[in-house]
């Protein structure tokens, strides 16, 4: 394992802890108290997944995941101790990949590490074949290339995030197929959505906004009125 892992958190208590763990996990670290600081380090190192704070002196955590989507599909984790549905909808919908509330279990957020680098370093590979599909998509609007994490929209190539391609693949791996938000939750997280939550809501619109002509008339993933989502 060589994955570098950036952490960047304003306490360095907390930066340190997740440092010691990751570190025992096999992943080298790179570390910074102030999100100026750690946008240097993702520019100087080959970063394979931000763990990134929210609020942080200076320029916070949102911005800086917004900096670094503009340059990389990474996979990023939040830590935060706003715990609303709200903060967390506003983290997912600045480009954030899961979100983690303090204090939070270091065995929990180890856990959503390697779950959020498998999708990323080994493309999901095992949710083709749970899915029933390890195959290229190709449709009316939308070209999907499995091995190379391509997708074409429209003629032109459009870039997501690992967790932003999953939902996607999914839907568009099974035309006419509808997916409730659990359903998409339980294949693309591999676990069961134990509480009423819009992290599915908020992926769903951000795809929409990068995929879509119009996202308020959605011609792609299309809106099953309470039953969930389906394309084609």
């Amino acid at each position: 394992m060589n994955e570098t892992i950036l952490v960047v958190d304003d306490d360095k208590e907390i930066a340190d802890l997740v440092e010691i763990h990751l570190v025992s996990d096999g992943y080298q670290v790179r570390k910074a108290n102030q999100a100026e600081e750690g946008l240097k380090l993702f520019e100087e190192n080959d970063i394979s997944l931000a763990i990134l704070d929210i609020m942080m002196p200076g320029m916070d955590g949102m911005e800086m995941c917004k900096r670094i989507r503009e340059k990389s599909a990474i996979p990023i984790i939040f830590l935060s101790a706003k715990s609303t549905d709200m903060d967390k909808i506003l983290g997912l919908a600045n480009g954030a990949d899961d979100y983690v509330i303090k204090p939070f279990s270091p065995l929990e957020l180890m856990a959503r590490v390697k779950s959020q680098l498998r999708r990323y370093t080994t493309l999901n590979p095992g949710s083709g074949q749970e899915n029933g599909a390890d195959k290229d998509v190709d449709m009316e609007y939308l070209t999907i290339r499995r091995a190379s994490h391509q997708v074409i929209v429209y003629g032109k190539e459009v870039k997501l995030t690992p967790i932003e391609f999953d939902i996607l693949y999914l839907l568009a791996s099974h035309p006419g197929q509808v997916y409730s938000t659990e359903d998409i939750f339980r294949e693309v997280w591999h676990e069961e959505m134990i509480e009423a939550n819009n992290t599915v809501m908020v992926h769903i619109r951000r795809i929409r906004e990068k995929i879509e002509l119009n996202s308020r008339n959605a011609k792609i993933i299309k809106t099953v009125w309470g039953v969930g989502y389906k394309v084609g």
